[in-house]
């Protein structure tokens, strides 16, 4: 019994987790007679998933709200890996003065939140002329330290020996970071990708302040637009929305979940 408790209550809090998803999902399929029914029957009396992911699909224009996503995401990924590797390479095997205070830094920088800094980057960005735009969306986020620190932890449990050879062999410090490294750190790649893709594709809070244009707009925002033109009554359609910018990340997860699951236990392990 006692070896059984523990998968019932991490069963439990999984059920707890994924009703509010089974509830979308449900609403999704169901009428607009249906949508405040209580129950949980999978099966809704009349079934009108066509009718409200049509809509949700036809109304605004959803298929360019995905695809600003992508842009963005992808965007912003590219650049956080640029950024974020070789900095933590050198955090993590070179050594040179005010290496720890650098450390520290990236540290005391994880505990600023965006929110703090979207004022003078609002203000930046509109005196550049630059708001409506991905790469307004994309800017301040192209440093994560976030990122820095994930992979610093992952880098310092390479073997130093082998990072030796390779500077033997001629190798520069740029090769040994990209070509030996970061290939033995893998799983850390796919942790940060999950993490910094569903970060911002779900992000609501910075595009809602630089974006105004429909045209650009991301999934979360595009869902605002749609909530707008519905007036907050549709909820079928409004959860048909909700589910289809919410599928790619359960795909992006079920997809990397061996080496998220990796990249996140041997973080810490040096």
């Amino acid at each position: 019994m006692l070896r059984i408790l523990p998968h019932m209550i991490l069963g439990l809090g999984a059920a707890l987790i994924l009703l509010p998803f089974y509830w979308m999902v449900l609403t999704s399929i169901r009428s607009p007679a249906e949508i405040f029914d209580i129950s949980l029957w999978p099966i809704p009396q009349d079934f009108s998933a066509a009718q409200n992911y049509g809509q949700a699909a036809n109304t605004v224009p959803m298929a360019q709200f995905m695809l600003n996503g992508i842009i963005v995401c992808g965007g912003i990924l590219i650049v956080q890996i640029l950024t974020a590797v070789p900095a933590a390479y050198a955090l993590a095997k070179l050594r040179f003065p005010g290496r720890r205070l650098l450390m520290a830094l990236v540290i005391g920088a994880l505990c600023i939140p965006m929110q703090a800094l979207a004022l003078p980057l609002f203000v930046g960005l509109a005196r550049a002329n630059l708001l409506n735009t991905y790469f307004a969306q994309m800017m301040p986020f192209f440093l994560s330290v976030f990122a820095i620190f994930l992979f610093r932890q992952s880098f310092r449990s390479y073997p130093d020996e082998i990072i030796e050879a390779a500077r033997m062999d001629g190798f520069t410090e740029m090769e040994i970071c990209w070509r030996l490294v970061l290939r033995g750190s893998l799983p850390s790649l796919a942790a940060f990708t999950v993490f910094s893709v569903v970060a911002h594709w779900n992000d609501l809070y910075w595009p809602l302040i630089v974006v105004s244009d429909m045209a650009i707009a991301p999934p979360p925002l595009g869902m605002l637009f749609f909530s707008d033109v519905e007036s907050g009554a549709n909820y079928g359609a409004l959860m048909a929305g909700a589910a289809m910018i919410t599928a790619p990340m359960i795909l992006c997860f079920l997809l990397a979940r061996r080496s998220f699951i990796t990249g996140i236990t041997m973080t810490g392990v040096k």
